[in-house]
């Protein structure tokens, strides 16, 4: 069956997404492409229609940054959707790998965000970003993935916060379990010894894991029109999981 046309809300808006080679970040880009936007899009793996560029890489970033801002002529839409996660024991956890967390998950969306911030002041435009709900509850084994989407959180709700009085709207969306390649990876690296009692902790009353476009409809969502009184929002898409 044919899908039924999407409406015209980012018709000639501009875009940057990223993690666009699947999961979330390729379903986000295109659906902004189907509602008229202008998407420069980018990942660490190759893809169609995808830039490819590891964003925790200085010189790479700054490079992207630039050749965006040269297509677009300015930006209406940054969506931060790149993402790494690798479940690991406290003993087997790496200052390499908790580095890397960091630098994807936190560090390269606030430094996009200050790259992008005059174009994005200039357009009253937008930023939004996916958290995750182990930015705001312990999960075991996930140390490194828990701490650096929390700080991606603070980060930006400070940033709605500074720029706010220029009209600029920032909020995150923070999924459960999403169906992509990462999380079935990621739990595919638990530990041999994992204690399942723990890992049960965080369960949802709707069972299994979310289709990629439940959570592109909520960044969708939040960078329309529609939000436009949400700032420093996280708005929960996770099938209800109980604590």
């Amino acid at each position: 069956m044919t899908e039924p046309a999407r409406a015209q809300r980012f018709l000639d808006r501009r875009v940057v997404v990223t993690g666009a080679a699947g999961g979330v970040g390729q379903v986000v880009a295109a659906m902004f492409r189907a509602e008229g936007a202008r998407v420069v899009a980018t990942d660490v793996a190759p893809a169609d229609g995808v830039v490819a560029c590891d964003l925790a890489d200085d010189g790479a970033r700054e490079a992207f940054i630039a050749d965006a801002l040269a297509e677009l002529g300015g930006l209406d839409v940054l969506c931060n959707v790149a993402g790494v996660q690798q479940f690991a024991e406290l003993g087997a956890l790496t200052a390499a790998g908790l580095r890397r967390h960091f630098d994807v998950n936190a560090l390269a969306p606030l430094l996009l965000a200050q790259a992008f911030a005059e174009a994005l002041i200039a357009s009253r435009g937008n930023v939004v970003s996916v958290a995750s709900i182990s930015a705001v509850m312990g999960q075991p084994y996930n140390t490194q993935y828990c701490a650096s989407k929390a700080a991606l959180l603070l980060g930006m709700r400070a940033l709605a916060v500074e720029l706010g009085s220029h009209g600029v709207r920032v909020n995150c969306v923070s999924p459960g379990g999403i169906d992509t390649p990462m999380i079935h990876a990621a739990a595919a690296g638990l530990p041999a010894a994992a204690d399942w009692n723990l890992v049960a902790k965080s369960q949802s009353v709707m069972p299994g894991f979310m289709p990629p476009a439940d959570v592109a409809e909520s960044l969708l969502f939040l960078a329309s029109d529609a939000a436009a009184s949400v700032t420093g929002a996280n708005l929960v898409v996770d099938r209800g999981v109980v604590w």
